[in-house]
């Protein structure tokens, strides 16, 4: 899937989680009114970041990681159908257990 696309420098491409539809007191929360996941799983890394040396810095995330992002971080795209995040790596806060 992620194998067409190859992210620049210090950006990664996130699949999001998908969200369950959401009821509330019986009442269907339609998608625009929904909260954008912060959640997502890795699917691909740029070349990586230049330090001031000029040397590549190496990712501390990998692909498959379940990661935790900036909630307005990032660029979505929609890519082979489905909606991706593009993000730097400076705007993943943290990577979930499995």
């Amino acid at each position: 899937m992620a194998s067409k696309f190859k992210p620049i420098g210090d950006r990664v491409l996130v699949l999001p989680s998908k969200e369950g539809e959401v009821k509330k007191g019986g009442i269907i929360i339609p998608d625009t009114a929904k909260e954008k996941p912060q959640e997502g799983k890795i699917v691909a890394l740029g070349t990586g970041k230049t330090d001031d040396n000029g040397k590549k810095v190496a990712f501390e995330v990998r692909i498959g990681d379940r990661v935790v992002f900036a909630k307005y971080g990032g660029t979505e795209i929609k890519f082979d159908g489905e909606e991706h995040v593009i993000l730097r790596e400076e705007d993943i806060l943290g990577v979930l257990n499995n």
